[in-house]
Formats: C-alpha cells, sequence, structure tokens
C-alpha cells in the first residue's frame, strides 16, 4: 500500500511539474511576443507612431521575459540563482561606480528610471538580467561543440557572454546619454561614453557569469548550466538580441551607430543563429 501510495505521490509529482514548466513556457511565449512588439513598434516609430512603454514598463517587461525563459530552460532554482546573482552583483558595482567612478567613469543617473535605492535606480539591476540571459544564450550558441564544462571553455563562455553583452551597450548607452537618462561627467570620445564603461561592462560581465557557474556548480554537483537547443523556444532569446540589432540600424538612428550596431549585435545575433539552425559539416555529410 505505501509503495502504491508513494508511486502515485510521485505520478502526481511528476504531472504537476509538467503542468508549471508548460505555464511557464506558454507565459514566455507571450511576453516574448509583447516585447517583440514593443521593438517593432520603435523600429516603425520613424514612419508611424505606436504606443511604447517607456524605460518604466520596458524594462520589468523584458526582464520577465528572459527570467521566465531561464525558469523554463534551467529549472526554477538555477533561474533564480542566475537572477539573485546578477542583481546583487550589478547593484553593487553600479553603486560603487556611481560613488567613486572607478569601474565605468564619473556618472551618475537621472530621476528618470524612477525609484532609486541610494543612487541606483531600481531598474538597473534588473536591466542587468534582462540583457545578460540572452547574451549568454547567444555566446552559448556561438560556442556549440566547445566543452564548457571544463575551465578553459567555462572561461570562453563567459568572456563570449560579456562580449555579447559589452556590444550591445556600445549602442544602447550613446541614445540613453543623449536622452539624458543617466549622465557622463566630462563625457568621453565614443559619442560622449567614456571607454573605460565599456571595459568595466566586460569585467562585471564576465565576473558574474563565472560567479554564476561556480555557485551552481557547487550548489547542484552538477557540470554547469546546461543549455540545449531544439526547438523554437530555446531560439527566443537570441531571436530577441537581433530584433533589437535589427531596431538599432532601423532609419532614424545616429548613423554611425548603426554601423557599430552591426557588427557589435546584429553579426553575432545572426551568427548564433546560424550555429544552431544550420547544420554541421559532419552532419550534413551524414
Amino acid at each position: 500500500m505505501a509503495v502504491i501510495s508513494l508511486g502515485r505521490a510521485r505520478a502526481w509529482g511528476k504531472r504537476s511539474g509538467d503542468r508549471m514548466e508548460r505555464m511557464v513556457r506558454t507565459a514566455a511565449w507571450a511576453v516574448f511576443a509583447l516585447l517583440a512588439y514593443f521593438i517593432v513598434a520603435g523600429i516603425l516609430d520613424y514612419w508611424l507612431a505606436l504606443p511604447a512603454p517607456g524605460n518604466i514598463g520596458f524594462v520589468p517587461t523584458f526582464t520577465l521575459f528572459s527570467l521566465l525563459h531561464a525558469w523554463a530552460m534551467l529549472g526554477g532554482r538555477r533561474a533564480a540563482l542566475f537572477f539573485g546573482l546578477t542583481v546583487v552583483i550589478s547593484y553593487i558595482v553600479e553603486e560603487l561606480g556611481v560613488r567613486t567612478g572607478v569601474i565605468f567613469g564619473p556618472y551618475h543617473y537621472s530621476d528618470q528610471l524612477g525609484f532609486k535605492l541610494s543612487h541606483v535606480p531600481v531598474l538597473i539591476p534588473l536591466g542587468w538580467f534582462m540583457m545578460i540571459y540572452p547574451s549568454w544564450v547567444v555566446a552559448q550558441a556561438l560556442l556549440r561543440g566547445v566543452d564548457v564544462r571544463r575551465p578553459a571553455g567555462m572561461a570562453a563562455l563567459a568572456l563570449f557572454s560579456a562580449l555579447a553583452m559589452t556590444g550591445w551597450d556600445m549602442v544602447m548607452d550613446p541614445p540613453m546619454v543623449r536622452a539624458g537618462v543617466w549622465v557622463w561627467h566630462g563625457g568621453g570620445p565614443y559619442f560622449g561614453v567614456p571607454l573605460r564603461n565599456y571595459v568595466g561592462w566586460v569585467l562585471n560581465t564576465f565576473v558574474i557569469y563565472l560567479v554564476f557557474d561556480a555557485v551552481d556548480r557547487a550548489i547542484t554537483r552538477r557540470e554547469g548550466a546546461a543549455y540545449r537547443f531544439g526547438g523554437a523556444f530555446t531560439l527566443l532569446p537570441i531571436l530577441i538580441y537581433t530584433l533589437f540589432a535589427v531596431g538599432y540600424v532601423a532609419p532614424g538612428r545616429l548613423p554611425p551607430l548603426t554601423v557599430v550596431a552591426v557588427f557589435t549585435m546584429l553579426l553575432p545575433g545572426l551568427l548564433a543563429l546560424a550555429r544552431v539552425l544550420l547544420p554541421a559539416a559532419d552532419e550534413k555529410a551524414r
């Protein structure tokens, strides 16, 4: 009788887990569709004004997508770990950056992003995760076939992820500065942004990825967070990343930045899609 009850409990638990996964995936698809609309609305803004949420509405929506998708692909505990480490580390680094100017250069945030926790808007740590997760998936695609369980592969994944995300910031930061969302004291040679900002982005994101991987291995006793490509759902973060790149090269953007966007975002995004969707030479031969 106890054996039968235990079997029923396990079956019920599996059905509950499957039901929860379907719900999470459905929610991720819904938020993805909303995000795609927001980005397309921004692209069409040159010809047609469509309703848009602004940064205060967009950042939580995008963060929710990244969190839901990570939950579906990595499991709830790993997604929570990834999210928690990113938010905590990025907030500490941003707070130190604003107070000292050492990490990114001297800057401060305006009031356009809403409520601040000390010197940093609450949306900023959320924004780090919303970008960190898709950039990590792009790097996973670019490094398909590389054994990321070994130290060299783990470091390569962290570096590629950091570069993919920093390339994103290279086309995001200048328009935000022009809009007054944050202010660089003394400006800088790159569209008013100091070059050390991008060094800081690479270092910060590289550390976040390494810490996540190390803590994840220590807690779960597994060899790194598995990301398995297969089906349209697994490609959604790459599609969002690439769609953002298209938005940055749309008409009405600053011409020099459109060139930057092609090589720092659009090219990695398209290469990531190609690595996943196109068969490898040995697979085609078989």
